[in-house]
């Protein structure tokens, strides 16, 4: 079963609804990886794991230390997720599937929007 993202004006069709993001904060220069679901018309946030913490990095109450990470499971969702493509980290934002990764956001641009395909 094949299902599909919105990443701005481009549709990404996806062989699993799951996908991950990965940065490095703009501030701090710490690394952030987060898991995604594509759960009918929201995504929703099923793992995060920071590297430190900082400048609005701050780990959740209930996130414990494993092997130099902080990491917790929100399970928060949203209609959408607006990444600002700064070019302050270097890299932009790592969008991952089970398919592959693909850099978005790695120049100074608008921001771009990810959402459920209608």
């Amino acid at each position: 079963m094949t299902t599909c993202l919105m990443v701005g004006a481009a549709l990404l069709a996806l062989s699993s609804p799951d996908f991950t993001l990965r940065w490095t904060h703009s501030v701090e220069k710490i690394d952030w990886v987060e898991s995604w679901q594509i759960t009918g018309p929201t995504l929703t946030l099923t793992h995060v794991a920071i590297k430190g913490s900082g400048a609005g990095m701050e780990p959740a109450d209930d996130a414990t230390l494993e092997n130099g990470w902080w990491v917790w499971r929100p399970d928060q969702s949203v209609p959408r997720l607006t990444l600002a493509a700064s070019g302050a980290t270097g890299a932009g934002w790592h969008l991952c599937t089970t398919s592959g990764c693909q850099d978005l956001g790695t120049k100074p641009g608008p921001p771009l929007t990810l959402k459920p395909c209608p």
